[in-house]
């Protein structure tokens, strides 16, 4: 099933169920102005507004983490989410929450102000039966003022135009989808900062119209044939390369779509009549995903989340929290950490390469001290990996996330962890040796205790004329053996 809206915990979604009330000022015609409509307190799930001429498609209310409202798109019969208002600043389920037309289509709030808006004149808001919703102004034909399909969410529909302008962002803000100067990219943010770094390109085959140059960017598409196809504007109306879906050239299959999912994979799917179906994935192994196992994980390839460990060995691997559970070693670099003051510790490790080392910044060097050395030497550098069959040296420079284990012991990794907080360690072993520790002196000093008690009464026994047998406690009451004790 289609992973969704992460962050946001759509767990309503799993019980959605069309819930609608009367609202003002709204007709077969669309939206008109004047229009007016607020959250009512008895919906768990849904409010629907508008929908569209074939049934398949609503606009509305969708109740988010019981508290929250965003202005959404469904697929009515999935109750998919298929594109949102407003992702990242969603307003509070409150009869005070007011979504209204006056030629702009708006959500306010009056603790809040303006939460959203369209920023249009226009007389009428339509939803289509592609999904699209416009705000369009009275002519013939009438014009498109406004239209949700230039500001996707995380998906993209069927015959939906996908620009170099756009992106496509995952639920949870970590991944993003680009389109270049002649490629596609899958890109991650592991950092507060705005820098992203691409795990996935794919570059444009050229196989049935070649890149012209000076003819434009390109564009990419969800074709209903079955396929991801990007073009160039300007130019022929063939696609410069075509990604095929499970569905391709398949005239049985209804409704397409590719979404990038919070685990940071593009996927596209179609609707069966009952379900999803996955029809593509850009991503095919787990292991190669951005960060399958978190930070500091290793995967093994063949797996589909069983495979994780920790690069280091001394560390339990856990499915939630990963390797380290100090958030500092997610974001940053240590620049601002002070590597004079041995503000991190080295973790090396054999058999590890990053899963896509390709689009890595690389040298070649004549050692692995060499590769370390780069890393070492730079701030910016949280680990580096060196293979010592080519000499290429590929450097880390963000947090790291999950590398793949590989049997060849050629392939060899230095990272970089950030020293833990006071209070804090590193490793499981550590914690596991001050427990071990701790219930050591725990049990010396019970047995101290004990041989102190027998002690005392056998003094009890001797000053009530009874002699003590000769035995290897006799003297335990001495100042040595105490001590050692």
């Amino acid at each position: 099933m289609l992973g969704f809206m992460g962050e946001l915990q759509f767990i309503a979604l799993l019980v959605l169920s069309l819930q609608t009330i009367s609202v003002s000022s709204s007709s077969n015609e669309g939206l008109l102005r004047g229009f007016s409509a607020v959250p009512h307190s008895s919906v768990t799930s849904f409010q629907a507004i508008l929908g569209d001429n074939t049934g398949n498609f609503s606009l509305g209310f969708l109740r988010v983490d019981r508290t929250r409202l965003a202005l959404a798109v469904l697929h009515v019969p999935s109750s998919q989410p298929l594109w949102l208002a407003n992702p990242t600043r969603l307003a509070r389920w409150s009869d005070t929450t007011r979504l209204f037309f006056n030629g702009s289509l708006v959500i306010t709030d009056p603790r809040e102000g303006v939460l959203w808006s369209t920023g249009t004149t226009g007389d009428r808001v339509l939803l289509l039966d592609t999904s699209n919703l416009q705000v369009q102004s009275d002519g013939d034909p009438p014009s498109v003022l406004w239209q949700s399909f230039d500001f996707p969410t995380d998906t993209l529909v069927e015959n939906q135009n996908f620009t170099s302008s756009m992106s496509l962002v995952s639920s949870n803000g970590l991944y993003s989808l680009h389109l270049g100067k002649d490629f596609m990219g899958l890109y991650a943010k592991y950092s507060p900062s705005e820098q992203i770094i691409i795990y996935w390109k794919h570059k444009a085959q050229e196989a049935k119209a070649q890149i012209v140059v000076g003819g434009g960017p390109l564009y990419a598409q969800v074709n209903t044939d079955g396929y991801l196809g990007m073009y160039q504007y300007q130019t022929s109306s063939l696609p410069v390369d075509v990604q095929k879906f499970n569905s391709f050239q398949r005239s049985n299959v209804s409704f397409l779509l590719v979404r990038i999912e919070p685990d940071g994979n593009l996927k596209g799917y179609y609707w069966d009549g009952s379900k999803w179906a996955l029809n593509y994935q850009a991503i095919a192994d787990a292991c190669e995903l951005p960060s399958p196992c978190g930070s500091y994980g290793l995967c093994t390839p063949g797996g589909s989340g069983s495979g994780c460990s920790c690069l280091d060995n001394t560390t339990s691997y856990q499915p939630v929290t990963g390797c380290f559970h100090d958030r500092r070693q997610e974001y940053g670099d240590f620049c601002d950490q002070g590597i004079a003051k041995n503000d991190y510790w080295a973790l090396r490790r054999k058999g590890v390469e990053a899963p896509h080392k390709e689009l890595l910044r690389s040298e070649t060097v004549s050692s692995l001290e060499q590769c370390e050395s780069l890393c070492e030497k730079n701030c910016s550098c949280w680990g580096a990996l060196y293979n010592n069959a080519t000499g290429f040296c590929y450097i880390v420079d963000y947090p790291i996330q999950t590398m793949t284990g590989t049997r060849d012991e050629s392939k060899l990794g230095y990272f970089k962890v950030r020293n833990s907080p006071p209070g804090k360690k590193h490793s499981i072993g550590a914690v596991l040796g001050i427990f071990a520790g701790a219930a050591s002196i725990i049990a010396i000093v019970g047995l101290v205790i004990a041989k102190y008690l027998k002690r005392k009464k056998t003094r009890g026994i001797k000053e009530d004329g009874i002699s003590l047998s000769p035995g290897p406690y006799k003297n335990l009451g001495s100042s040595s053996s105490f001590n050692s004790e």
